[in-house]
């Protein structure tokens, strides 16, 4: 049994149990949160998929942590202006842990 779910834009396969990443939310480690954007459902008795959401299926997921991602690193450089910089960034992600799909 798996669900596919819409979260900021993006789309994601998840299963009981699974643990994933979205994006960074201001949100407690334990606590929960709701999914209520299900494109598509499936289970033993078949596939279902919304037009575009499922109205009565939701997701629920209890928050684990914050986690931080890869290191980017950012270069500009202009020739011949003796002019170079260098960035980098880290992104924030929230990592949750999938408990339930309700099927309704």
């Amino acid at each position: 049994m798996y669900a596919i779910i819409d979260d900021g834009g993006l789309q994601q396969r998840v299963e009981e149990g699974q643990e994933i990443q979205i994006d960074y939310r201001e949100v407690a480690a334990g606590e929960k949160i709701t999914f209520d954007r299900v494109l598509a459902y499936r289970d033993d008795s078949g596939m279902k998929v919304g037009q575009p959401t499922l109205d009565s299926t939701t997701v629920t997921a209890e928050v684990l942590g914050v986690k931080q991602g890869p290191k980017l690193t950012v270069q500009k450089f202009r020739r011949r202006k003796n002019c170079r910089t260098k960035t980098g960034h880290r992104q924030l992600y929230t990592r949750v842990k999938i408990e339930k799909i309700n099927a309704g």
